[in-house]
């Protein structure tokens, strides 16, 4: 007669996770039918699969990208504006130099007409420099992070990026164009500092986005009005750098959001080249307005 406990399946028949072998797992991938431990399982529309497949079918899975661009799934509530993050982080580790160099690192780095004309990545680092009142570099950072983590996704992170970057040397370019009569106007000995061009070309930018995505512009513009009220009413704010940042942020912002589907990736490449000639133009022009070059 056989033996019913031997028959009974054994502790080692069980299956066992292939990640984890010292994990008992019942539990099996709906994909590639191993067993998978609870650390393991991952939730799918049947049943769950495995960490292993779930990675396997997000790389082999075509990538759906926005209307601007960008990827869909980082365009999700939870993807990070890694961008936006770092630039956050550098106007921050910047002002704090600015703080514990007594200024030293300020004058490096602002922008004036004259300075620009000499040492020309002044155009670009000045939007990385701040007052060294708490409140401007909190505004900002603010301004920054709300339109940032909104337009980020959208646009992808290389878009992203080129429209921070071009709207920061537009402010100064727009700070340089506006100065007036050298002869005359202090405006080009006077150092500028901030993120608010690079802050209102984002702020530019949501026009044409929102205007694409077929929503209300009413809230932006009526920011846009109060903040733009602020650069004539506050002193010692350069309304300028607001103005070259809009202007710049809107036009890179129109050209993504209206470049044909299959054209995308060629605009994406176009836009920062032919974006930083028409900057460097102006400048040039400018200059050669007042009989410099």
């Amino acid at each position: 007669m056989n033996d019913p406990a031997a028959e009974e399946p054994t502790e080692a028949e069980a299956p066992v996770c292939p990640r984890h072998p010292d994990r008992v797992a019942y539990v099996r991938c709906q994909r590639c039918g191993r067993p998978a431990c609870p650390e393991c399982q991952r939730p799918a529309a049947v049943g769950v699969q495995c960490v292993d497949c779930v990675r396997e079918s997000k790389r082999t899975a075509p990538r759906v990208r926005t209307v601007f661009g960008g990827a869909a799934d980082s365009a999700a509530v939870n993807g990070r504006p890694i961008v936006t993050l770092t630039i956050i982080g550098i106007c921050v580790v910047s002002w704090l130099l600015q703080l514990v160099t007594s200024g030293a690192w300020t004058e490096m780095l602002w922008f004036w007409p004259w300075g620009g004309l000499i040492e020309p990545w002044r155009f670009l680092t000045a939007s990385f420099l701040h007052s060294t009142s708490p409140m401007h570099i909190l505004f900002n950072m603010y301004a920054l992070w709300i339109t940032g983590q909104f337009l980020e996704p959208l646009l992808g992170r290389l878009r992203f990026g080129v429209l921070c970057l071009l709207s920061a040397v537009g402010g100064s370019v727009g700070v340089l164009l506006l100065a007036g009569d050298p002869a005359t106007s202090d405006a080009w000995v006077t150092p500028v500092v901030g993120a608010s061009g690079m802050v209102f070309g984002l702020f530019g930018a949501m026009l044409p986005v929102m205007r694409r995505l077929g929503r209300s512009m009413g809230q932006i513009l009526v920011l846009l009005a109060i903040n733009g009220a602020i650069g004539f009413i506050v002193p010692n704010i350069s309304w300028q750098a607001h103005l070259g940042g809009l202007v710049t942020g809107a036009l890179v912002a129109a050209a993504y959001a209206y470049a044909p589907k299959d054209r995308r990736a060629a605009v994406a490449w176009a836009v920062p080249l032919v974006g930083m000639a028409l900057l460097i133009g102006l400048v040039v022009l400018r200059y050669s307005s007042v009989g410099v070059l």
